[in-house]
């Protein structure tokens, strides 16, 4: 979901490009826009892509199964790129999805140099405290701890 229509109900046609950039980042990296464990680490999609394209290793976020069935690398590294293109925090910084259907058909187009995208907004729950109890006097533990993390 777009942040700004998350965060303050504003909707537009860049709002589905968002959605578009989000949707070729699971594809490609075989995750779900959510937050999934990478070793120690837990992160959400658009930080995770975002990291390992920064670092100039934006192959890394590949999925494996994507990658040895893939004859060309180079064809998925450029989905990224546009991918993160349609995700950038600020709307008016994103592609139209009539740009994104002329980046994804022509090698010949140069693609801007995306920023650091929007990021996933959620809440967890702390692995270290104990979770929601019930007694039985009907008095709930309060030792649930939710967070927003970014």
């Amino acid at each position: 979901m777009a942040p700004e229509y998350a965060m303050h109900g504003q909707f537009s046609v860049k709002s589905d490009v968002f959605s578009f950039g989000v949707l070729v980042l699971e594809i490609v990296s075989g995750q779900k826009n959510s937050c999934f464990r990478i070793g120690e680490n837990v992160e959400d999609l658009l930080s995770y892509a975002w990291k390992y394209w920064r670092e100039g290793a934006g192959s890394n976020i590949i999925d494996p199964v994507l990658r040895a069935d893939s004859g060309s690398i180079r064809d998925i590294i450029r989905c990224i790129h546009i991918g993160l293109l349609c995700v950038q925090e600020n709307v008016a910084s994103r592609p139209t999805m009539a740009s994104v259907v002329l980046m994804l058909n022509s090698f010949s187009i140069t693609l801007a140099l995306p920023s650091e995208p929007a990021f996933f907004m959620h809440s967890s729950i702390d692995p270290e405290l104990p979770l929601l109890r019930e007694y039985s006097s009907g008095a709930k533990d309060s030792s649930q701890s939710t967070r927003a993390t970014s």
